[in-house]
């Protein structure tokens, strides 16, 4: 599995209208009613292509019953287990890459030797896919949550990374110049300089990060066993349980929507004080 394309910064677009949605007029109440209304196109589709004979049931069942087998599965406890497990191994990897991706990318963003000197090795890792280091996983760590992590961790960091050296080299030439100029240490230009103009990049690494890490979390279960949803996923396809695999399908995609909204929200909570967030607020 191979990660997410880097983004561009939150910062670099015009911010749209409060109220709108990316320059489309339309409100942004409209835009989520499009989507539910979409999203129940998709549910009665789903619902008709069994029943009609396009597709057996044995392979794809109807709407209903994916629904019947998704309220059994919650008032199970296993499942419930499953879904902390899962978002466990999702949190702490995303933590864990996201403080390693801060890090290093500020050390070789403000050191330029440093930055040339790591260059090539970056650009060697950065495309390795996730999923082919699994192997190594379940050799290091077999198939607990270490395994998840090792995964998760690998996946997400480099999200973090690239945005973060973006940030650092987007700072202001003339604001460089003038904290230059006015004597502030390193430590007074990170804080003052750096930080400021990289945190909008690290919160879109944030968020594609989130997401990455969450794919990341449910494969590893899926392939390698580990405790969680994906795990679940595949005893239930093993298991002759269509229905039940479906609706664990559906919970994963609703976590993943989940886990976007809220990356969403902290950007905007965060970057309160930007001005294409406080220029959205007063349209």
């Amino acid at each position: 599995m191979t990660r997410a394309a880097t983004a561009a910064p939150p910062a670099a677009t015009a911010p749209a209208p409060a109220g709108r949605s990316g320059g489309t007029g339309r409100p942004r109440g409209g835009n989520a009613l499009l989507g539910l209304l979409g999203f129940a196109a998709f549910l009665l589709v789903l619902e008709a292509v069994p029943r009609l004979g396009l597709v057996s049931a044995n392979y794809l069942p109807p709407t209903s019953e994916i629904a019947v087998a998704l309220g059994e599965l919650l008032g199970e406890p296993r499942f419930w287990t499953a879904v902390t497990d899962t978002l466990r191994g999702w949190f702490l990897g995303l933590a864990i890459a996201v403080a390693l991706g801060v890090l290093v990318g500020f050390a070789l963003g403000t050191v330029p030797v440093l930055r040339e000197f790591t260059a090539s090795t970056v650009e060697f890792l950065r495309p390795i896919p996730s999923v082919a280091l699994i192997p190594l996983a379940v050799l290091l760590f077999g198939t607990d949550l270490r395994s998840v992590l090792l995964l998760v961790v690998y996946a997400a960091f480099w999200q973090v990374l690239v945005q973060v050296l973006y940030g650092v080299r987007d700072v202001d030439p003339v604001a460089r110049d003038t904290a230059y100029t006015f004597g502030l240490g390193r430590w007074a230009r990170i804080r003052h300089l750096l930080w400021p103009t990289a945190l909008p990049y690290l919160l879109t690494g944030v968020r594609l990060a989130a997401a990455v890490a969450l794919i990341l979390a449910i494969t590893a279960e899926l392939i390698i066993g580990a405790p969680g949803l994906g795990n679940e996923i595949n005893r239930a396809q093993s298991g002759g349980a269509v229905d039940s695999m479906y609706a664990l399908i559906i919970v994963t995609g609703l976590l993943g929507v989940a886990v976007n909204v809220l990356a969403r929200q902290l950007e905007r909570a965060v970057l309160s004080w930007h001005p294409s967030v406080r220029a959205e607020g007063t349209r």
